[in-house]
């Protein structure tokens, strides 16, 4: 589905891809192996207004339960109904069919401002140490 290196990163490990005026929004490899386990999610509905920066959704692993921000403003257009019954495909396709929401952006620049791959590899080793 979505190319991790095609896609735009918040420094919570949301990852956000726009094609065709629809924004695809999960969480990143990396952050799926620091928590682990993924047994629930709670998924914004579709309709939901929200703001970029907002909690809207939240991940539950076997560790604890994590909020999963908006990378961006718009219209929630779509959620992942295949992860009601079947959460651990945040973990075994974080960039494909384990997806969490789609928005319609309010305005798509607004990705611009969030960390390419390369600046998300980095901020993701600089803060390892």
């Amino acid at each position: 589905m979505s190319q991790p290196d095609a896609c735009r990163y918040l420094p919570s490990h949301e990852w956000v891809a726009i094609e065709n005026g629809v924004a695809t929004v999960g969480i990143s490899d990396h952050a799926q192996q620091e928590i682990t386990d993924v047994v629930f999610v709670d998924l914004p509905k579709p309709g939901r207004k929200v703001l970029k920066g907002e909690a809207i959704a939240v991940v539950e692993s076997v560790k604890a339960a994590f909020d999963i921000y908006a990378p961006i403003g718009g219209e929630v257009t779509a959620s992942n109904d295949s992860l009601a019954g079947n959460p651990a495909l945040v973990n075994q396709a974080p960039h494909g069919e384990g997806w969490l929401f789609k928005i319609k952006p309010a305005d798509a620049k607004e990705a611009d401002s969030l960390m390419d791959f390369s600046q998300y590899q980095k901020f993701v080793e600089s803060s390892a140490h």
